[in-house]
């Protein structure tokens, strides 16, 4: 039996949840933390990003820059397909890692942003939350004269920028209250807040069987619902280009592109 015709069929006759990570995105011109053409990154981490102004100042230079490519970043048939697997009552919905929404734009209906959501800005200090595209155009006013192009930089996830020269770089702070503003996103090194932990659970619990999109799992905030599915029994199908932290759990493994794989389990499971 074809890889595929196997995932069809152990995802025949369920409903499962899908759990989606930087791979499902990597044909929209996302690059990936960990896929195995991906250069070596280091991501800043929130001990970082709260304990430095000049880090701060350097992230938000960057973040400036690598959002002018994310705001014009389009869904791809991998996030149409799943979007259609939950219109077709199959899908009970999506736990993503992503921040770039393009879930929902495909879509996708019952999405639970588990790191955040990349159009969004809160204050640290108040909570008062920004649009992301109005904080664009307060760090434009705070910087004229800083024109880094995005075609002349490489991208890197989650709307980062590979930048050298930022420490002229100007942060606005909160119009409320002064304090420190950063993107609605969950850093390396801090927790997934806990309402979003258990709705994903609950998700993962509710449904018979869980097919990974696109995720290496190298972090314990997707790989926990791949031990919890397969803990309790549950078909665990994972779709990855390399190997990956949950692939001892995985009922079944396909080492494959996401876009053609969820394509085609979609063409198979509609057949049914």
């Amino acid at each position: 039996m074809e890889p595929v015709d196997h995932a069809v069929e152990l995802l025949t006759g369920s409903k499962f949840a899908i759990l989606t990570g930087a791979g499902i995105s990597t044909d929209s011109g996302i690059p990936d933390y960990r896929g195995p053409d991906s250069p070596p990154r280091n991501p800043m981490t929130f001990q970082q990003f709260t304990g430095s102004e000049q880090i701060r100042r350097h992230y938000w230079a960057r973040n400036h820059v690598g959002y002018r490519h994310m705001r014009e970043v389009n869904p791809n048939d991998g996030h149409r397909a799943v979007g259609r697997l939950e219109a077709r009552g199959l899908a009970l919905g999506v736990i993503t890692q992503n921040v770039d929404l393009l879930h929902e734009r495909a879509g996708s209906n019952n999405v639970i942003d588990l790191h955040g959501r990349g159009d969004t800005v809160v204050c640290m200090n108040c909570g008062t939350r920004y649009p992301r595209a109005y904080i664009q155009l307060r760090l434009d006013l705070a910087n004229p004269n800083f024109d880094v192009e995005v075609a002349d930089v490489e991208i890197a996830p989650d709307a980062d920028a590979v930048l050298e020269q930022t420490e002229n770089f100007v942060v606005p702070p909160c119009e409320i209250c002064g304090g420190i503003l950063k993107p609605w996103i969950v850093f390396f090194g801090e927790n997934v807040p806990r309402e979003r932990v258990e709705r994903s659970y609950a998700m993962v619990d509710e449904a018979d069987a869980l097919l990974v999109l696109g995720s290496s799992l190298a972090v314990a905030s997707g790989l926990r619902f791949v031990n919890h599915a397969a803990r309790a029994g549950k078909p665990v199908v994972i779709v990855n280009r390399g190997s990956t932290r949950g692939d001892d759990q995985a009922t079944l493994k396909l080492d494959a592109g996401t876009t053609e794989t969820a394509l085609a389990i979609e063409r198979g499971l509609a057949a049914r």
